[in-house]
């Protein structure tokens, strides 16, 4: 993997800063719209903002980031939207899963820098699907590499919502290059279906979306440019699909689909998300990691 240039850095971590700001702009918005619903009478969901710190072995300074989270909305039971920028020295583990990545040289320089946005959005309504998203650079000495996604997860499920939701990240990914000689949004569509199954219950955690990692053509400001269309094709996907289903009425056993539902996220984010594991073992804020958990849940 080539070098990336000197200002890539500043500028992949200015760009996921402002695509937080602008999400939670808009989910504020939301918030505040005046559309009928079981919850119009409450008042509107505002985030509260924590800033996290991560402190390396000696007790120095590792970076951190803003947790952004809105529980008990009209619209949002419980939402996230977390932005960091961490570095430092990884440790053994973390060292191990880099080699196994084919990252070479991290036993002798294990220096590393990230830095991302991660959502996870949990509804008021089981008629409006649950959602996920992140987009975030890594670099080490010796390689860097883009990666993220989106993918919809809706307990109550619409074919019209899936895709539509499809729909926009197709159109993300036409505006770029096929990779490796296949057609970018099949190939980052068939990645988010292996990525996000979940092998003991023999199923996807939702209808999809599209993942990538590793992403590395040689080229930085494409990889760049590319990982900046994914974040802003997001709010696009979504929102339509919240004002779509938002006031639509549900009975006592859709919620307790919904909630069923929750518990298989949770599954998944505990047991196989790479993001959880790797944000737990490099020391960063545990609750700005597991944000991702519903607020209720429950196992059938």
């Amino acid at each position: 993997m080539s070098d990336a240039p000197s200002h890539a850095r500043d500028a992949a971590s200015g760009w996921f800063r402002d695509l937080r700001d602008a999400i939670v702009a808009a989910f504020e918005a939301l918030e505040e719209a005046g559309a009928p619903g079981p919850f119009a009478g409450n008042p509107a969901g505002r985030f509260e903002v924590t800033p996290t710190k991560r402190s390396a072995e000696d007790g120095s300074d590792a970076g951190g980031g803003l947790m952004s989270v809105m529980r008990g909305g009209r619209v949002f039971e419980k939402v996230g939207v977390n932005w960091s920028e961490v570095h430092g020295a990884l440790g053994a583990r973390a060292q191990a899963a880099m080699a196994a990545r084919g990252v070479p040289g991290m036993a002798d320089d294990p220096r590393f820098w990230a830095s991302g946005i991660s959502l996870v959005a949990h509804m008021q309504n089981p008629h409006v699907p649950a959602v996920h998203m992140n987009t975030r650079m890594f670099w080490t000495p010796h390689a860097w590499w883009f990666g993220g996604g989106a993918d919809l997860n809706p307990c109550l499920e619409y074919d019209e919502d899936t895709a539509a939701f499809h729909a926009v990240l197709r159109a993300a990914c036409d505006g770029h290059p096929p990779l490796d000689g296949e057609d970018r949004y099949a190939r980052l569509k068939a990645w988010a279906d292996r990525y996000f199954f979940i092998p003991h219950r023999g199923r996807a955690r939702g209808v999809g979306g599209i993942f990538y990692d590793d992403l590395n053509t040689g080229d930085w400001e494409d990889d760049f440019a590319f990982t900046q269309d994914v974040g802003r094709a997001f709010l696009p996907a979504f929102v339509p699909l919240v004002e779509r289903r938002r006031a639509q009425g549900w009975t006592d056993a859709d919620k307790q689909a919904q909630l069923v539902h929750r518990g298989l996220y949770a599954e998944y984010n505990l047991v196989y998300d790479r993001g959880t594991k790797f944000g737990l073992e490099s020391g960063h804020d545990a609750n700005a990691v597991l944000m991702s958990l519903p607020p209720e849940a429950r196992w059938p």
